[in-house]
Order: structure tokens, then C-alpha cells, then sequence
């Protein structure tokens, strides 16, 4: 029954870890993209939301959208983004930022470093201390065994 103490704490932290793996990737990939200064006219081909529902019962949605854009050589780009602002509809116009190297890790986010950045190490820290209290948890229930 203790093995279970020890497996759902190490579980948590490997969710956590990876939780912040997959943030830190996509915000360098959004950094990367805005300090490229390539930019080109994208046209919003969908809009569409997400609706998920955590343990509690509350349901968090997410507007989604996906973008077609010609790079600078010609070549057509087409990339989906969460989080995306809600007036953005079918057929819109936008503005995209992209490397020359990924043009398919594009973003339609306006450039804020400084946001994305303060996000970032406030999730950062929150995960950290995610795992943090996991490993505690763990050397207390392995001090007991």
C-alpha cells in the first residue's frame, strides 16, 4: 500500500517536469519568432474552441485557430495557435511572426517579451514548488518504509 504513497507523487513531479518542458519550448519558440523580424499576412482559415472540464467540475474553453501565410521564398504555411483572441474570426487578416528556419512554429501573439517572460517564471516557479513538496513527500514516506 506504501508503494502507492511513492508512486502518485513521482508521478505528479514527471507531469510537473514535463508541463515545464513543454512551456519553456514554446515560449523560446514565440521568442525565437518575434526576435526574427519576419512578419507576413496571414489569413485565419478556422476558429474554433476547446472545452475541457477538470476534476472539480469547472470547465476551462480555449479558442484555437489556424493560419495560412506565404513565407518570403513563396512557400505556404499553415500552423494552428491556442489562445488566441476571440475577436479573431474565419477570413480574417492577421499578422504573423515566424523564422526563416520554422515557419511552421509561426505566432499570431502580438510581441511581449516582458509578459511572456514574467508568465513563464511564474509557471516555472509554481511547477518547481509542484515538485518540490513531491520529493518531500517521497523522502518522508521512504524514511518511514
Amino acid at each position: 500500500m506504501q508503494v502507492l504513497f511513492l508512486i502518485a507523487p513521482v508521478f505528479i513531479a514527471a507531469v510537473a517536469i514535463f508541463m515545464a518542458v513543454a512551456m519553456t519550448r514554446r515560449s523560446m519558440q514565440v521568442r525565437r519568432a518575434w526576435a526574427s523580424g519576419l512578419t507576413a499576412q496571414a489569413r485565419c482559415l478556422r476558429a474554433f474552441t476547446s472545452t475541457s472540464r477538470d476534476s472539480d467540475g469547472h470547465r476551462s474553453t480555449t479558442q484555437h485557430h489556424v493560419y495560412e501565410f506565404l513565407t518570403g521564398d513563396g512557400r505556404p504555411v499553415r500552423f494552428q495557435e491556442a489562445h488566441g483572441p476571440a475577436t479573431t474570426v474565419e477570413g480574417d487578416l492577421v499578422r504573423v511572426h515566424y523564422t526563416a528556419d520554422r515557419p511552421d512554429r509561426a505566432t499570431a501573439h502580438p510581441p511581449a517579451p516582458a509578459r511572456n517572460a514574467t508568465c513563464l517564471v511564474f509557471l516555472l516557479a509554481f511547477l518547481g514548488f509542484v515538485v518540490a513538496v513531491c520529493v518531500v513527500f517521497v523522502c518522508v514516506i521512504a524514511l518511514t518504509l
